[in-house]
């Protein structure tokens, strides 16, 4: 498919130019800068990024609307709506995410992370009384004018009415007749006694708190009718307290847009956006949203804007990107869209949501339009739309140009492979591999191609090389019909499993076939085992880090035990490990959802706290569960919590302790050899070594064969490097994955077979990053900078990685190449702001650049 992200030529200067923009431009600025690179960064698919990006938003975002859409955007992030007994309008505890905070104007960035003030009660509800004697009192005694409403004469005080608003003074004071008289008839202009009461106890006291819910309504009616700011101001506000679920929304939201009371709708909206993604499946939801006129509303009202428009079309997209709330949505966002990013972005999306409804000439006049826009990436999608209507070489000439005009990248050589034919064709998809491994498609069609020519074996070799390091659902679906194809019908049965665990609602077979449907066919040609067995094949699986033959059968134990929490959190646990962040959030809601008991709940929590970057807040849920009952899972989420900083001695050894008495709970061997993993390692870290050889020799003895990995770093410290090879050599005979330890190995071995192995691990596992840094270091020792320097390009290329950035700009520094060192040093603060090694490398390459020009 076509992306629907940002996707710049020149990602890194993209980065670099962000940064420079967030360090000058004024605060109220950046929250939007802060979105424009979420936008950027979407195509990384970097779950970690994401959310730093939308934090740093919501953390200079001053008004009310902004507040509110980011707020929600960062719980919906967390999937807080799949988790059982949580309201939209809950309180996490944060500022960040209060729904009473973002309904404040402006921002105190000195509190912003800070917990928030929900749980104290501002004012005491005894005091907001006043008894209906001193009312009456209050009337008897002021009273200089009356509104007559039909029979009804309702005193007041009129220099009190004079002050709600500019007319009434005018009325009142001024060279009207009403100023002469001491009774005004109010009977034709449709308000009720109860109302001019109302008008008149506010007048006096200055409060709405003290009526209903009905006569507040009215009230802010009335004051928007004749311009009754203050009044209106109340209103808005007190009616905003009210709004806490779906139905008090759809009964008062039409009230604050007709009033246009900014804080009632901004509250109406943020149950909306918090209900997400269920509300937009409610029609009457929809209508708020979706028409022209809708907007106009929100408009009037202060609440249409870019940002929140981009949040309802990507939920939209995510939901069904073929239908028409989502092709609605997105023409509003095109509509807020001023800046000539957002334009670029919505005319590119909604050229991708037309592609996929195969209007293809619809969707070229939107790519097209994107591309005026500048974004270059577009023209992939006016080449499909070209293709797709019969005009092959047409798109096939366009993408040339690209690929000439510009710095080549992979998807550039993977689109145009599609309008080739034959050899040429396969070496346009080698060349996108090559430039870009991460791209799935290249290995789908070679994989395909060898399976035509019966060449099957081969085939799945092919699909293989991207599924273990990038696990995606149409991978693996097309690796259980290659195993079908030849009849392994087990393999094909864990291929579907770990697919379903990845994406729950997978269809196969082109949309006709659940994934559920297949799963029950090949049961018939698969011996099935006890739960008993699958707990001995997951302690293998899991031992021989076999991850999707962990997912698989974790699959098949929760179809004969679903509530299970203890296999929902184990499953979250290697989806973490794997980087499939949504899915692993999902498992861990689950598995608190299904806990049996509190303790173990806010374990769950505790894990989503910490996932979430929520360190603090996971440590206070770790150790309440503590307290309720000592348990391995509560003090291995508090020592691992911990252990995420930098620690001083007395720190690490409080570690320890916790992994210490962690393994002395009850636990199975799968999580006990992990803490004696970690235990070996925090040892090592305090230079004990044969209390860490002692913690690895006992998790392998439990099957932990990561231990090898620790065992091998206690010989090397002990300058038995022999033994250090031998060690890690064992872990990659054993390994199903075993790209970290090639890597790893290569430093106890000699150059050229440090080399070899870095090469492997490189092959096996594109993403690492070590790999490319230590060969660049060694071309930089040779003196063959500018070979140093394309070897880390590569790699960032399709992985702008801070770490390299950080590197490159060094080795740009030392040839005197200072500009692109900045540039580099800025795209990585762009990533990581706080990063010390490159804000130190920054400020000298500037203070030389400087000096310089001088």
């Amino acid at each position: 498919t076509i992306e629907p992200h940002l996707k710049p030529i020149q990602l890194v200067e993209t980065l670099a130019d962000l940064y420079r923009r967030l360090g000058t431009c004024l605060e109220s600025e950046k929250s939007l800068i802060c979105i424009e690179q979420y936008s950027i960064l979407s195509s990384l698919g970097d779950p970690k990024l994401l959310r730093r990006c939308l934090r740093a938003a919501r953390q200079h975002a001053f008004d009310v609307h902004s507040k509110v859409v980011l707020s929600a955007l960062l719980r919906y992030e967390r999937r807080e709506d799949e988790h059982d007994g949580v309201s939209p309008m809950d309180c996490s505890s944060f500022i960040l995410e209060c729904p009473k905070a973002t309904l404040e104007s402006g921002c105190d960035l000195n509190s912003i992370y800070d917990h928030c003030k929900c749980y104290q009660e501002c004012t005491n509800s005894a005091d907001a009384q006043i008894s209906k004697e001193d009312e009456l009192l209050t009337l008897e005694e002021d009273s200089d004018i009356s509104f007559c409403v039909g029979n009804e004469e309702i005193d007041c005080v009129r220099s009190k009415i004079a002050a709600l608003s500019t007319p009434f003074k005018a009325m009142l004071c001024g060279s009207f007749i009403e100023s002469k008289r001491s009774k005004i008839d109010f009977s034709q202009n449709g308000i009720s006694v109860e109302l001019m009461k109302a008008v008149d106890l506010y007048s006096r006291t200055k409060r709405v708190d003290m009526f209903s819910p009905k006569i507040v309504l009215e009230l802010l009616s009335f004051a928007e009718r004749f311009c009754c700011e203050e009044m209106k101001s109340a209103c808005d506000i007190h009616l905003a307290t009210f709004v806490n679920c779906m139905e008090d929304v759809l009964v008062l939201i039409e009230y604050g847009l007709e009033a246009r009371a900014n804080v009632l709708v901004a509250s109406c909206l943020q149950v909306l956006l918090r209900e997400l993604p269920s509300s937009l499946h409610s029609p009457k939801v929809m209508r708020i949203f979706c028409s022209s006129e809708a907007r106009e509303r929100l408009a009037s009202a202060g609440h249409a804007s870019f940002l929140l428009y981009y949040f309802l079309s990507q939920v939209a997209m995510e939901e069904d990107k073929v239908s028409n709330t989502t092709v609605m949505l997105l023409e509003r966002l095109k509509e807020c869209a001023t800046l000539k990013w957002q334009k670029a972005l919505a005319l590119h999306q909604l050229g991708c949501v037309w592609l996929e409804r195969l209007e293809y000439k619809s969707a070229q006049c939107y790519f097209e339009a994107a591309t005026e826009a500048g974004h270059v990436y577009s023209l992939a999608g006016i080449a499909r739309s070209r293709y797709k209507q019969g005009e092959q070489h047409s798109a096939y000439k366009l993408m040339n140009t690209l690929i000439s005009e510009y710095k080549a990248v992979g998807w550039m050589y993977q689109e145009r492979s599609l309008y080739n034919t034959g050899e040429n064709k396969i070496a346009d998809l080698n060349t996108a591999t090559e430039l870009d491994p991460t791209l799935s498609f290249p290995y789908k069609y070679r994989a395909v191609s060898k399976a035509e020519k019966k060449q099957t074996k081969d085939a799945i070799s092919e699909i293989d090389r991207i599924i273990q390091f990038k696990l995606a659902p149409d991978c693996l679906e097309l690796r259980a019909w290659l195993f079908i194809a030849i009849e392994d019908y087990g393999s094909a049965l864990r291929d579907i499993r770990a697919m379903l665990t990845l994406e729950p609602s997978y269809k196969m077979f082109n949309v006709r076939l659940s994934g559920d449907d297949l799963i029950d066919l090949l049961n018939h040609k698969v011996q099935q085992g006890s739960q008993a067995d699958c707990w001995l094949q997951l302690c293998d699986q899991w031992s021989s880090i076999d991850d999707i033959g962990s997912l698989a059968i974790i699959h098949q134990m929760l179809v004969n035990d679903p509530w299970k929490s203890l296999l929902r959190f184990r499953q979250s646990l290697l989806l973490l490990r794997l980087n499939c962040k949504k899915a692993a959030m999902r498992c861990l809601q689950l598995a608190c959802n299904l806990s049996s008991s509190e303790h173990e709940k806010l374990i769950y929590e505790g894990w989503i706290l910490y996932v979430t970057g929520h360190r603090e807040e996971a440590l206070a849920k770790a150790e309440k569960s503590i307290l309720i009952q000592r348990s391995f899972e509560a003090f291995f989420l508090k020592a691992y919590t911990l252990s995420d900083s930098n620690l001083d001695p007395e720190s690490s050894s409080y570690v320890i302790e916790l992994l210490e008495e962690a393994i002395r709970c009850p636990s199975d061997g799968l999580r006990k050899g992990q803490a004696l993993n970690n235990l070996g390692s925090k040892y090592v870290a305090s230079g004990k070594l044969d209390q860490a050889a002692n913690c690895y020799m006992n998790a392998l003895d439990i099957k932990h064969i990561k231990a090898h990995q620790g065992l091998a770093r206690v010989y090397s410290l002990r300058n038995q490097q022999k033994a250090a090879y031998a060690e890690l050599s064992k872990l990659i005979e054993k390994a199903h994955n075993n790209a970290s330890a090639y890597e790893n190995r290569s430093e106890y071995c000699d150059s050229e077979m440090a080399k070899n192995d870095l090469n492997m691990a490189t092959e096996l596992d594109p993403l690492r990053t070590y790999p490319y840094s230590y060969r660049a270091a060694v071309l930089m020792d040779d003196q063959k900078e500018t070979e140093a320097i394309e070897e880390l390009s590569k790699a960032i290329a399709f992985k702008p990685d801070v770490q390299m950035l950080h590197l490159r700009a060094a080795f740009y520094e030392s040839i005197g190449n200072l500009n692109s060192a900045l540039c580099d040093c800025e795209a990585a603060l762009c990533l990581e702001p706080d990063h010390i090694d490159t804000l130190d490398l920054y400020n000298r390459a500037r203070d030389q650049a400087i000096h310089a020009q001088q």
